[in-house]
């Protein structure tokens, strides 16, 4: 394995921590702060505003950037961003660092996954990016399980300098081993994007925000279903989670090597279509504790499969404009979180079991499949059109 995709790995975890433990700190957030929970709730969407904003915003600003100087930047501001949640006085403050702290998150794994793919054998692009995106399932096997231990057992303001810790990290291996790149040219705003004109960045960006959504509308309520629905005590639910955390490592580097293995597209359709299966069993299995623990590592191992071709697919169609549309579709992911975690939530205000929100998920990765599957159609025509 590269050392300058170790070093984006890292990136990758800082991010998966950062994103992903104020989930578990939020009641001892919300009681230091003197908010309630729901209030201490908008935090997690601070950070998610920030990183729809900060993906192509920044990777506009840096686009003549050399790729090195351009990931040591983003992970400075990874670094500093988070280290500001340390120090802060009052709730006001801390809603504005994890606004701060969101910005670099998807213009960090837009230009990474340019970059892997860059730094890559040939053949093992995909594998490749999903080695940096390893750093984000660690984060979620390891990282935000401790991270949140030291939130509930000591002061949540320590799992931020862990935070910032792994970011210092990120920073210095970046600068030791990441080669330095060339830039791809001089890319004036206009050509990159001119790339959103195009139908086919606009079906990926629908396939990843709504089929990926799939992921979101099972995650988001994963506690009350293994609570309400599959009988374990609360207190499993954390070490259950270690498990769907384990998942999402396999199907991660599963994903890269599918993709590497066939084309893009059609593994992405087939991972889509593996999910509607998976979260109908989801739904009608999971009373069963033992069939609900192999679900749950089974469900992560396949919603994590789908990101490495779901990049590789924007990579291949974006010409000239990679780096901007790599980073949209970063954006594109936390599109999908807000909107699986509140479809999910509809049927459960209406009354029905912790177990619906998986039908919720069925529909969004159905119309994933069916964005797919237009997508591909659209592909065989231009090809079509250009051997005429």
């Amino acid at each position: 394995m590269k050392k300058s995709l170790i070093a984006l790995s890292l990136g990758g975890l800082t991010i998966g921590i950062t994103e992903f433990v104020m989930m578990g700190l939020l009641p001892d957030i919300a009681s230091d702060m003197k908010v309630s929970i729901p209030v201490a709730g908008y935090l997690i969407s601070a950070y998610a505003l920030g990183v729809v904003i900060g993906a192509p915003l920044l990777v506009i600003i840096g686009r003549n950037f050399p790729p090195k100087k351009m990931l040591l930047i983003l992970a400075l501001m990874l670094t500093v961003f988070n280290a500001l949640s340390i120090i802060a006085p009052t709730y006001n403050f801390l809603f504005a660092s994890r606004f701060l702290s969101g910005l670099p998150h998807g213009a960090f794994f837009g230009v990474g996954a340019v970059v892997a793919s860059r730094l890559a054998d040939k053949g093992k692009e995909a594998q490749a990016i999903s080695i940096m995106f390893a750093g984000l399932t660690i984060a979620n096997l390891i990282g935000v399980p401790i991270g949140t231990y030291i939130g509930h057992h000591f002061i949540w303001r320590y799992t931020f300098i862990l935070i910032a810790i792994v970011g210092m990290l990120t920073f210095l291996f970046i600068s030791l081993w990441m080669p330095n790149l060339e830039k791809s040219g001089d890319v004036n705003m206009k050509t990159q994007l001119l790339f959103f004109k195009k139908t086919e960045a606009w079906l990926i960006i629908g396939i990843t925000a709504i089929g990926f959504g799939g992921l979101f509308a099972w995650i988001s309520y994963i506690a009350p279903l293994l609570i309400n629905v599959s009988k374990f005590s609360p207190e499993d639910v954390s070490y259950i989670l270690i498990l769907a955390g384990f998942g999402m490592v396999v199907g991660n580097f599963l994903g890269g090597k599918l993709a590497d293995k066939f084309s893009p597209a059609p593994t992405v359709l087939a991972l889509l279509f593996v999910m509607v299966i998976d979260l109908i069993m989801v739904y009608f299995l999971s009373s069963n504790q033992y069939i609900s623990l192999f679900f749950t590592f089974l469900t992560g191992a396949i919603s994590f499969s789908v990101i490495a071709p779901i990049n590789m697919l924007m990579i291949k169609t974006a010409k000239d404009a990679e780096m901007i549309a790599s980073a949209a579709l970063q954006g594109s992911f936390n599109i999908g979180n807000a909107l699986g975690a509140f479809l999910g939530g509809l049927p459960l205000i209406a009354g029905y079991s912790y177990a619906s929100p998986n039908l919720i998920g069925v529909g969004m990765a159905s119309v994933g499949m069916v964005i797919t599957l237009i997508l591909m159609q659209k592909h065989k025509t231009s090809l079509q059109l250009q051997n005429a």
